[in-house]
């Protein structure tokens, strides 16, 4: 069950109160059988864990998704996140998450919230970030590992050992379409708690979309072929230039005619080579070659079974009468020699020399 974790342990780090610090652990099922989550709880009361889903179906992603309470905690907490599964087999998976949560720092709001953002287009959210204590505390630096994020940061306000920035975060035009949860990790001049997380979410939507990014074709045997389809969809009409594989066994069916909805028949031909094969599917359109992500083809072929060998009939003897009956009419094999009687010839008697000699037995 472990497999299909991606990692089973996470920081939050240093986060302000009030943030709102969430995590997701993908679970992945690899196996064929379905995969029932019946639960998940927490050892701490810091931490309030929930499914994304229940149930996963073969190769299907879910989340287990860790909220880690900093409106009502406060300093170093941790805690341990305990995923039962009742279904195909019992079993349980501990995940581990832990953070240090200050009350001389609130960020309103707690996370930078993208929301919905279509590929290509500039977005930007505002953050105020509250501190009480030192008169010299100051925020000196803004880092990330996403290099789509931009900040500028303004001082608003420092007196009497209070300080106040606001932050403008932006999300570059460059960014890919895909699910953002990220952080960035403010810098400040505090020698004993240096680094403050802040969470970044958003979802940057393609122009053009595919589906299903997993292809299934299922079980296939040689010579046999399995059929499915690609469904193609974008905001203006666009064309499908090539599709391109580097399986030969694969077919598609297209158009040249320019549509927003692509609908496109896959086939698949099983071969002589068994076993289970992953292909890469990539739609080229006239919007660009980078529009589309790839497609991943699942398919496992069966080979034939080798057919047995057949006997040849046996050969009939026809009998005539008054003939031998030990020579089969169009028969190919040799006569069968008469076998000696098992009588044996009496044995003569032999010469006497220098007294009797008894017969052998």
């Amino acid at each position: 069950a472990e497999k299909m974790f991606a990692h089973q342990e996470y920081d939050f780090g240093s986060v302000a109160r009030g943030a709102l610090a969430e995590h997701k652990f993908p679970v992945k099922n690899l196996y064929k059988e379905d995969v029932h989550l019946s639960s998940v709880t927490s050892s701490c009361g810091c931490t309030a864990p929930r499914l994304s889903q229940d149930l996963l179906k073969s190769m299907q992603q879910g989340y287990i998704i860790a909220d880690f309470n900093t409106r009502a905690f406060d300093g170093d907490h941790s805690a341990t996140l305990t995923v039962t599964i009742d279904q195909p087999f019992p079993a349980q998976v501990q995940l581990k998450v832990k953070g240090f949560i200050r009350k001389d720092v609130v960020l309103s709001p707690g996370r930078v919230d993208l929301g919905n953002v279509d590929a290509g287009d500039l977005v930007e959210r505002k953050v105020e970030v509250a501190y009480a204590g030192r008169s010299d505390w100051e925020i000196v630096d803004v880092r990330s590992a996403n290099p789509n994020f931009e900040v500028e940061m303004n001082q608003k306000e420092r007196s009497a050992g209070r300080v106040s920035y606001e932050l403008t975060v932006r999300l570059k035009p460059s960014a890919p379409p895909g699910f953002i949860s990220d952080r960035l990790t403010l810098v400040t001049n505090d020698a004993n708690n240096r680094l403050i997380s802040l969470p970044v979410e958003g979802n940057v939507v393609a122009v053009m979309t595919v589906s299903p990014a997993s292809l299934q074709m299922g079980m296939v045997k040689s010579g046999a072929t399995s059929k499915r389809q690609l469904v193609v969809k974008g905001k203006s009409p666009f064309k499908i230039v090539r599709i391109d594989c580097d399986d030969k066994a694969f077919k598609f069916e297209t158009t040249d005619e320019a549509r927003k909805l692509h609908v496109i028949p896959v086939t698949y031909t099983g071969g002589d080579k068994a076993g289970k094969f992953t292909r890469q599917i990539r739609i080229v359109t006239d919007a660009g070659i980078s529009a589309l992500p790839a497609v991943t083809a699942h398919v496992e072929v069966q080979a034939e079974p080798a057919a047995s060998p057949i006997a040849p009939p046996a050969a009939k003897t026809e009998v005539t009468p008054g003939a031998d009956a030990a020579k089969p009419t169009g028969s190919t094999r040799p006569p069968v020699e008469e076998r000696p009687s098992a009588v044996r010839a009496p044995v003569a008697p032999l010469p006497v020399i220098g007294g009797p000699i008894e017969s052998p037995r």
